[in-house]
């Protein structure tokens, strides 16, 4: 623990933070964000590039909200259009009633120096 510091924060999507929790709440963590871009399993494995995690994204909140009631919590979603954006009310009504906050965070991509707009969600 470093003297000084209010917050100590992670941000991961949530596979190996099960098992890696207790140390690092040992260790002064008191805030996490976690990154879940999609509530559907199949999905989740794409993002992470992980097949058979065995972790839907639900069940690792639920985990993370029932571990973490002590902890500030943070979900970012990365709504991405033909991927995603279908599931914007669906976050909203999973986690409505969660003692966390949930950000929708605009997809945009960069290739090197170039933006590719014509997939952005944008103000359509």
């Amino acid at each position: 623990k470093l003297e000084g510091l209010k917050t100590i924060a992670v941000t991961t999507n949530g596979i190996n933070l099960t098992r890696l929790l207790p140390r690092l709440k040992e260790a002064g963590l008191n805030a996490i964000n976690i990154s879940l871009d999609t509530l559907v399993p199949a999905k989740f494995e794409f993002i992470v590039r992980r097949k058979g995690t065995n972790l839907s994204s639900k069940a690792t909140v639920l985990i993370l909200v029932g571990m973490l009631c002590l902890l500030y919590l943070q979900v970012n979603c990365v709504v991405m259009r033909g991927f995603n954006e279908d599931e914007v009310l669906d976050f909203v009504d999973f986690t409505k009633d969660l003692p966390l906050d949930v950000r929708f965070i605009e997809y945009m991509p960069f290739d090197g120096k170039y933006c590719c707009f014509e997939i952005l969600p944008g103000q359509k």
